[in-house]
């Protein structure tokens, strides 16, 4: 997904703005802490500030234009719209989808609100997940929530105060810039003309604009900004000074959240505050030494949580907490961040992932497997599901039939009993059987994923989950 996209910026270009938070934390100052506890603190303090920067080294790089050079961005407040689903060869997304076609914008609400127009879908499944600078999903307009009628949102910065005009809808924003990744539902490349015409119609304009005719588009140029530089790559290669710097001044312009007190009354006692610029030249020698290793201690930490992100269920891992909205949970918003950046509240959407098949084993291409679902089994959804295919670094692999996810809206065959079989291998299960078969890569580990759109009840109470893969044949 966009999340995953390639590129960002090393070069710390900030908005400097007024100090929008503070708050009475009392605290031991730096000095008087010990050098473990100034690491310990570090590595807190490094996690909790990660999915920020990321953000915003993202946020840069997507709506940053590189004159010659062809890039996936847009300026911001204008939609950059996904018109086809991926090749074989496209390597620039990890895990894409194949269920939806994307439409995705940076708001920037520093001059003001902004109005978010949506078209009237007739009935068509989108959702238009709106993200603040914390990584949590704030407002989510689509079929699910607000249905499917075209309407108006004014997204409106923190402590706006102003009339909005008839008709249209508020969403208070709690950071001043905003990500959404829109997915609108596509079935298959048929129905590519149709997702595009509905594309067109999304549209982003400035409240201050408002009735006063198209607003003009000009492409942000910043020679600072590295486009090619994968974000996650970027983050990591900075040293504690530059990232606590870079934090400290992010956070001026996004406020903590109120829950997140006694995290910043820590941070204090390494001398960091929200609202002031942080220098680690200038802090005692000993919290500079404790300091200056955190950001490898805390990517350690924060790659360690993966395979305990969520329980494993038949094998596959259910993400269906915590996701979107983190709280203070940490470490998983960090976790998620560094791995799928911008991810879905699993009202919206689930993805379970396959971490072994019956035997506890990892799936591997060159064997067949079967995922049989029982009648009363099916995925239980109010919109739809699917299964796509990966290699094992989360890359779709060309096949015969060009078919990288198969779902319920495929040309599926049932059996008597209303069971279905899916058939996960390289080489055909038969012509008959073919309408259910998910092509597979012939060797290497597989990553398969299923995608579940606004699941219901029974899924976020662990009630069902996907049954397990059933290997047929030994490797061949």
């Amino acid at each position: 997904m966009p999340s995953s996209i390639r590129c960002a910026s090393l070069a710390i270009s900030l908005l400097v703005g007024t100090p929008a938070f503070t708050t009475p934390v009392h605290a031991a100052p730096a000095a008087q802490i010990t050098a473990q506890d100034a690491r310990d603190i570090g590595v807190e303090v490094y996690t909790y500030l990660y999915p920020l920067v990321l953000m915003d080294v993202t946020r840069k790089v997507l709506t940053t234009s590189t004159p010659g050079q062809q890039t996936r961005s847009a300026p911001p407040n204008t939609f950059l719209h996904y018109r086809t689903y991926p090749t074989a060869n496209d390597r620039e997304v990890v895990r894409p989808n194949f269920d939806t076609l994307y439409s995705t914008a940076w708001l920037d609400l520093t001059k003001g609100p902004v109005v978010v127009s949506v078209p009237d879908t007739a009935g068509r499944y989108y959702l238009l997940p709106m993200i603040d600078m914390w990584t949590d999903v704030f407002a989510v307009p689509g079929k699910r929530t607000s249905g499917t009628e075209a309407a108006r949102y004014a997204v409106v910065p923190p402590r706006w105060r102003g009339r909005l005009p008839d008709g249209v809808q508020r969403i208070d924003a709690p950071t001043p810039h905003v990500w959404i990744i829109g997915r609108t539902q596509t079935n298959g490349p048929a129905d590519y003309a149709a997702v595009n015409a509905l594309q067109d119609a999304f549209a982003i304009a400035p409240l201050s604009r408002w009735g006063r005719g198209p607003t003009p588009v000009r492409p942000v140029v910043d020679p600072s900004v590295d486009t090619k530089t994968d974000p996650v790559a970027q983050v990591e290669r900075m040293d504690a000074a530059t990232f606590l710097a870079y934090g400290a001044e992010l956070m001026k312009i996004h406020p903590p959240h109120p829950t997140d007190w006694s995290m910043l009354a820590r941070m204090k006692r390494v001398g960091l505050e929200p609202g002031r610029s942080f220098d680690l030249s200038k802090a005692s020698p000993q919290v500079r030494t404790a300091l200056a290793d955190v950001p490898q201690e805390a990517m350690r930490l924060i790659r360690a949580k993966m395979p305990t992100l969520a329980p494993v269920t038949n094998g596959w891992q259910m993400n269906t907490d915590t996701m979107g909205v983190y709280g203070n949970f940490y470490l998983k918003r960090a976790a998620i961040a560094l791995v799928g950046l911008g991810a879905n509240q699993p009202e919206d959407a689930i993805y379970p992932l396959n971490m072994g098949d019956a035997n506890g084993a990892r799936m591997q291409g060159g064997r067949r497997y079967v995922l049989h679902f029982d009648k009363d089994q099916l995925p239980p959804v109010g919109a739809f599901w699917s299964v796509t295919m990966y290699d094992g670094e989360g890359f779709q692999v060309a096949n015969s039939l060009d078919r990288f996810a198969i779902g319920d809206r495929d040309p599926l065959k049932y059996n008597a009993d209303g069971s279905l079989d899916l058939y996960m291998q390289s080489e055909s299960p038969g012509p008959q059987l073919e309408s259910n078969w998910l092509p597979s890569p012939a060797k290497g580990p597989l990553g398969v994923t299923m995608r579940l759109y606004a699941p219901k009840p029974s899924v976020l109470d662990a009630r069902w989950a996907p049954p397990a893969v059933k290997p047929v044949d030994g490797p061949k």
